[in-house]
């Protein structure tokens, strides 16, 4: 692409508005920004669209959102009236722009012919997948960015099954916008307009409640302390009114929310990277639990798809537990749960990511639920359940993954916080009525089955040569990996690039199971792995490490031995 021969045009062509050409002509003689903003167009794929908001080819801004949803519906229009009549739902968070991106792709559909359902407010991600459920629509779309800082805005699509597209959705999709060659062939209509062709529907408090009662239809007891004392935050995102609802509605009495952060806000103030998974983000969480006198700090992020927790200790100190610890703990708390009720069924399945730790699937094995393992990203996970929900052979319990996303129930394929902040709250509250915090249980689960360590490391390479420094690590250490780490040998390593398992104890390779992506995993002798890959959505390359040992030192000294090792020969790659 001549990025600047793209630049000139949408800085010279009256089709982009006076403010998107007054933005381009403040970077001219700024060359770098010029090229990072259009020497590509914004990626699309299974994940969607992300990117900073900004004008450009290469940014988020309105004119790739009609682009992208005009493409969106050539293909749905080639799938049939049917289709187009059964529709899109459409939801958003509290980003920058996010309404407006939203009202932009539901006016391009509705100017097509396709009826478009629009949320009257923000809402969770996860509520967006139960509603293209509930309305049968062919499609769906959320706005949202989830965890990203605040520069960024992203367009995640699903298909009908309620679940985000996969590659054979997403491909012929991409093929579609590719072909849009001009923005005049996008298709344009007035809300008024649409409203009144019936194209265009807003949606609101009947889902909420339809929602809410689903999720509460997922409790699993009521002999428990309600009164277990919680500190919430819903870092200024899309949770605050669905999570408190569902968690008042069970009864639970004792939910302070962090004020500072309780409200919608699209600069993230309070808290800059509003990623639950970085514990600088319970900041004020942790100052009002220690005021307010709390056993427990929950957080989600501002799409309300991902929860994290804290735990106050015996010496009074809250501790971070980590996505696996706390699918381990949900894991745990719902098949302990189920067997008690019988109600644990006896071709129960958990689904995981593969580069999530194996405690959950281990606590599995304990009740005689078989473990899957999937690519990362929810839309893999869901993926499975949606094909065990056509087989019958297994029936779906829970989905998770270390990013701390988590499901269960079958009225929502995505990862869901309003879900999981309700069961991991309830969890809690059972185990305090048995003595137990929510560290006790972790421990206690150690002893019995081991403890597992991990980590995770994420090398940000931002830009042209960032993503470029990121290919060569792949390719180098495709090539020129360790074949031992401390005292512990590979016996196994997978490259899902290549769909290939080589077992090196036998000598043998074989077709890996998992569909393809850039991704290595590497198995040692000593029940010790680690995988490599660039993420989908991020400029960063992540390092997922875990190690398994009797002994709480022994498993982290390994951990430390691989870590020096892995990113000793990441690090070397300039």
């Amino acid at each position: 692409m001549d990025y600047m021969k793209v630049y000139e045009e949408w800085l010279n062509n009256e089709y982009f508005d006076k403010e998107t050409r007054e933005e381009l002509k403040s970077i001219k003689d700024n060359p770098k920004e010029i090229e990072d903003r259009f020497y590509r167009n914004l990626e699309f794929g299974t994940a969607g669209l992300r990117g900073k908001i900004a004008a450009g080819t290469n940014r988020m801004n309105k004119y790739i959102i009609a682009k992208t949803t005009q493409g969106l519906a050539n293909f749905i229009i080639e799938q049939g009236k049917a289709a187009m009549e059964r529709g899109v739902a459409i939801a958003y968070d509290c980003r920058h722009h996010s309404y407006k991106f939203a009202q932009t792709a539901a006016l391009v559909l509705a100017a097509n012919g396709i009826k478009a359902y629009l949320f009257e407010s923000l809402r969770p991600t996860p509520e967006l997948s139960y509603t293209v459920r509930r309305l049968k629509t062919i499609s769906g779309i959320v706005v949202t960015a989830s965890h990203n800082p605040r520069e960024y805005n992203g367009y995640k699509v699903y298909w009908e099954d309620g679940a985000q597209i996969l590659s054979s959705i997403a491909d012929p999709i991409l093929e579609k916008i590719e072909n849009i060659k001009s923005f005049d062939e996008i298709k344009k209509i007035s809300e008024e307009e649409a409203k009144k062709k019936g194209l265009l529907q807003i949606i609101g408090k009947e889902i909420d409640d339809e929602y809410i009662a689903k999720v509460k239809g997922l409790s699993l007891r009521d002999d428990i302390d309600k009164d277990v004392k919680i500190v919430y935050t819903p870092l200024n995102g899309t949770g605050n009114i669905p999570v408190r609802r569902v968690l008042k509605e069970r009864g639970f009495t004792n939910i302070i929310v962090v004020p500072e952060q309780e409200n919608p806000d699209p600069d993230f103030t309070t808290v800059g990277y509003p990623n639950p998974e970085d514990t600088k983000a319970f900041k004020y969480a942790e100052n009002l639990g220690k005021k307010v006198g709390a056993e427990l700090l929950i957080a989600t992020d501002p799409d309300c798809d991902r929860l994290a927790i804290m735990v106050r200790d015996k010496n009074g100190k809250y501790v971070s537990f980590n996505g696996n610890q706390t699918g381990a703990i949900l894991i745990r708390y719902i098949l302990e749960s189920k067997k008690e009720k019988g109600t644990l069924p006896k071709n129960g399945a958990i689904i995981k990511s593969i580069v999530t730790g194996d405690m959950g699937k281990a606590i599995g094995e304990k009740y005689g639920v078989k473990t899957f393992e999937t690519l990362t990203g929810f839309k893999n996970i869901c993926g499975k359940e949606n094909e065990f929900e056509k087989t019958g052979e297994y029936k779906f319990i829970f989905g998770y993954e270390e990013s701390i996303g988590y499901v269960a129930g079958d009225f929502v394929r995505d990862k869901d916080a309003v879900i999981s902040s309700m069961l991991l709250c309830e969890a809690a509250a059972y185990y305090k009525t048995l003595g137990k915090s929510l560290i006790d249980v972790l421990n206690e689960t150690y002893e019995e089955l081991g403890y597992y360590r991990e980590k995770l490391i994420s090398v940000v390479l931002e830009g042209i040569e960032g993503q470029q420094r990121i290919e060569r690590m792949m390719e180098v250490y495709r090539k020129e990996f360790p074949k031992q780490i401390g005292k512990a040998k590979l016996i196994k390593y997978i490259d899902l690039e290549e769909g290939k398992e080589y077992d090196l104890t036998s000598n043998t390779e074989s077709d890996s199971e998992i569909p393809k992506s850039n991704v290595l995993k590497f198995i040692l002798d000593d029940e010790a792995w680690y995988a490599v890959r660039p993420s989908g959505t991020e400029p960063k390359i992540k390092i997922y490490m875990y190690s398994k040992a009797k002994t709480l030192e022994e498993a982290q000294n390994k951990l430390k031995v691989m870590e020096k090792v892995i990113m000793g020969k990441l690090n070397s790659v300039e």
